[in-house]
Order: structure tokens, then C-alpha cells, then sequence
């Protein structure tokens, strides 16, 4: 097995650069990977000014899934580390190809698998912030439609008053009312289908229809995966595969938002299939880091046996090392939630994951708190960005030294106490781990 640590390169000189596989799964995002390596660049940027540590990127190479090449000096060692972006994005894109009242029929339908199953009120006893992040696209999506009904009704009746005017100035009797509502009610009509479009186009600014299509995806069949993303999944498992038989001294999985119980999944059926008799005694060590995690939203519904039973399992193996970080600040993620005993299926021995706060309000200035406090997509991404309140710590949640610094994960972070306001009450209706 790897060593976890690499001696200090000024007692041993001709230390060989710490090498690592990162691959990198984003949540329900339709962009293309692209983002990622920039957003990696510039934050990396901002976090080594700020720390003192040296790190670039460069393209490539070669075939296989989108990445990028990182080289640092952290902590006096160097550092060789190769990112891959697992990409579902056209998965994504594809489920959200639903027109404006599909959408509806969406937001219908999803409200019924949350309320229905008793999902929605057993989150809240958890964390408010996601639970109301849900609620959001539902609340703003009928506003607008109340609005563009309001504006419909509204035109309705100025055209009808207008050409109830003209129609009796020109002397025309009642035959030509019905006439005349029915003109009326097609304008109405076209002005609240133009409000509407107008609201779907504008998106970018609302992200109603962008969150409805998030949740109805995770919601359509109850928690269960569709079989165009198991394939993925599996593709996936093969790369991860592939890399652990490579000659690395870190292969490292990072799940971000829903991503992370897609890797939960994806890494339980890689360890099911023989990890440790398929590769040698020296291959390198396994780390899973999960991130902004909203596995109750999955694992709470009737039919994520799948997802339970993955959790179970993963959460007391020995084959890796398993840490979530999330943040109170972070109104999307389930903060401090134990995603396995908060779902209910905690088995005796459990030993994952590390429960960790990555405590917005200490690792970031009191400035740019303020400037970010409110952009709670953004902070949705904090994880993978700078933090700019060092105040003399580096054991503080930092994803460039974990990413492309000399450690292990379990390294890093294994002598670490998991967070005192860590929850793992057990509140989910729904255990079974198989269907």
C-alpha cells in the first residue's frame, strides 16, 4: 500500500514527486467541463498567492475523459497531479429539453413524490436551507404563472372593452359579442404564453426551471437511478478502475453537490467487484472526498434502495478513505448531515465518512463573507475555490492541498475529530436496501 506521507524533501532530498489521479464527478450541472478547469485555475491561483505555494496547469494529454494537468510545491514537496471531469452533462441536457408545460406537469409531479412519500417534512427536520432550495422552483414557478394569467386576463379585458367600444360606435348589435370575447380571450391567451416564454427565457437570472428539472430528475422514478445514467456510472467505475492499476500513489474521487452519491455508488460497486484481489498490495490509496453533498434528497424517497444499500456498505470499508466536507453557509447541501445515519441504514462498525465543516464564516474574511453571503449558488461552490481567512491555520478544509498537495486524503484529514455539530439522527421513513 502507498505510504500516506511523503518525508520532508529538506531531511531527504531526492524524494520523487507525490503523484495523483483526481477525478472530479460535478452535481446536476449542464455546462460543459470546460468551466471547471477554469474555475480550478483561477481559485488555485487565488489560494497559492494567499498560502504561499506554488501550482499551474497545463492541457492534457492523450486520450480519455476532459482534464487538465496540475503541478505544485506544497508544503516542500512536488506534486504531479492529473484532474478528469467525469462528464454527464448531456445527461443533464437531455432531461432538461422539457417545454414550459411540461415543466408544469414536472413541478406536479415531483411535489407528489416529496409529499406523497412524506420525503419533504422528514428533510426538514434536518436542514432547512435545501428543503426550502426545493421548494424554490415550485414558489416561483407558479408565480409566474399567476403573473402571466394575471397579464392575460388583463389584456383580455382591455381588448374586450376596446372593441366593445368600437363595436358600438359602429352601431353593431349583441350578435357579435361572442365574437368579440372569443377575440379577446386569444389575446389574453398570447400575452400570458409571451410572459411565460419571456420568464423561461430569463432563467439565467431565476433558475426556477433550472432547479425543476434538477429535482423532478432525481424525483421521476422515486430515487432510482434511469438506466442512462447507470451506463454512465458504470463507464465511470471502469476509469476509476483503470487508474487504480496505474503507477500513482493517489487515485482521489471528488463528488460535488449531486455528484456525490453518484460516486457513493459508483465506488461501492468498484470495491464489490474485487478491488482488493484484482490489484496488487501496492497499489495506490483510494480517497473519496464528497463535497456540498444532498444525498438525503436521493436517499429519503421510496425506491433509492440502490443508493441506501451503496451507503451502507461503503461507509465500513477499509479499501479507502471517505471524507464530506460541507458548510452551515452552504443553503443548498445538507450541512453536517451524516448521509448514512441520517438515511437510516448506519451498519454496526461504521467507520465512514469523516464529517468535516469546511466553516465559511471562519475560513473566509469577515469582507468577502459579506460579499458572498447571499449568492447562494455561488457558495454552492465555495468548496472548490479560495479561502482568504488563513489566520496562521493550514489544517483548515483547503481543496488545492487536497487536491494537488503531497497527502493522502486520509492523510490529511484522518487525525482529524469529525465535527461536534455533526448530525446522524436516523429521520428517514424509508430503509430497506433492496427493492
Amino acid at each position: 500500500m502507498t505510504t500516506s506521507a511523503i518525508p520532508d524533501p529538506t531531511h531527504c532530498p531526492d524524494v520523487p514527486a507525490f503523484r495523483r489521479r483526481v477525478f472530479y464527478i460535478p452535481g446536476y450541472d449542464p455546462i460543459p467541463p470546460r468551466r471547471y478547469r477554469e474555475l480550478y485555475r483561477t481559485e488555485s491561483a487565488a489560494q497559492a498567492a494567499l498560502s504561499g505555494y506554488r501550482i499551474a496547469l497545463q492541457a492534457k494529454t492523450g486520450e480519455g475523459p476532459y482534464g487538465w494537468q496540475v503541478t505544485a510545491r506544497i508544503e516542500g514537496v512536488e506534486v504531479r497531479a492529473e484532474v478528469d471531469v467525469l462528464v454527464w452533462s448531456d445527461i443533464v441536457r437531455g432531461s432538461m429539453d422539457a417545454g414550459i408545460a411540461a415543466t408544469y406537469v414536472q413541478l406536479v409531479r415531483t411535489s407528489w413524490a416529496y409529499i406523497g412519500s412524506g420525503a419533504l417534512f422528514r428533510l426538514m427536520r434536518l436542514r432547512k436551507g435545501p428543503v426550502i432550495a426545493a421548494l424554490y422552483p415550485i414558489v416561483v414557478l407558479l408565480v409566474q404563472l399567476l403573473l402571466a394569467m394575471a397579464a392575460g386576463v388583463v389584456v383580455m379585458v382591455l381588448v374586450f372593452r376596446g372593441l366593445e367600444m368600437a363595436l358600438t360606435a359602429g352601431g353593431l348589435d349583441a350578435r357579435f359579442w361572442g365574437g368579440l370575447i372569443g377575440g379577446a380571450g386569444v389575446a389574453g391567451g398570447i400575452v400570458g404564453i409571451l410572459v411565460l416564454r419571456w420568464f423561461r427565457a430569463m432563467d439565467g437570472r431565476f433558475f426556477a426551471y433550472y432547479l425543476m428539472h434538477d429535482y423532478a430528475f432525481t424525483a421521476r422514478d422515486g430515487g432510482a437511478n434511469p438506466p442512462e445514467l447507470e451506463a454512465r456510472m458504470d463507464q465511470f467505475r471502469q476509469t476509476i478502475a483503470t487508474a487504480l492499476a496505474s503507477d500513482t500513489d493517489e487515485v482521489l474521487v471528488v463528488g460535488h453537490s449531486s455528484g456525490a452519491h453518484l460516486a457513493v455508488s459508483i465506488l461501492a460497486d468498484l470495491i464489490r467487484a474485487g478491488l482488493p484481489d484484482t490489484l496488487p498490495d501496492t497499489r495506490p490509496a483510494l480517497s473519496f472526498l464528497s463535497l456540498g453533498q444532498v444525498v438525503p434528497m436521493v436517499s429519503f424517497l421510496p425506491r433509492a434502495h440502490r443508493l441506501r444499500a451503496d451507503l451502507a456498505y461503503l461507509s465500513t470499508r477499509g479499501e479507502l478513505a471517505w471524507v464530506d466536507v460541507t458548510a452551515p453557509g452552504d443553503g443548498c447541501a445538507f450541512a453536517l448531515c451524516d448521509p448514512v445515519a441520517v438515511s437510516g441504514v448506519a451498519p454496526d462498525g461504521q467507520r465512514w465518512p469523516l464529517i468535516l465543516s469546511a466553516a465559511f464564516t471562519r475560513t473566509l474574511t469577515p469582507a468577502r463573507w459579506k460579499e458572498l453571503r447571499w449568492r447562494f449558488f455561488r457558495l454552492h461552490f465555495q468548496y472548490l475555490c479560495a479561502f482568504d481567512n488563513l489566520a496562521g491555520r493550514i489544517d483548515d478544509y483547503d481543496y488545492f492541498r487536497t487536491t494537488a498537495g503531497p497527502m493522502t486524503l486520509g492523510a490529511r484529514y484522518g487525525t482529524r475529530a469529525p465535527s461536534k455539530s455533526r448530525i446522524t439522527r436516523a429521520v428517514n421513513h424509508y430503509t430497506d436496501l433492496a427493492a
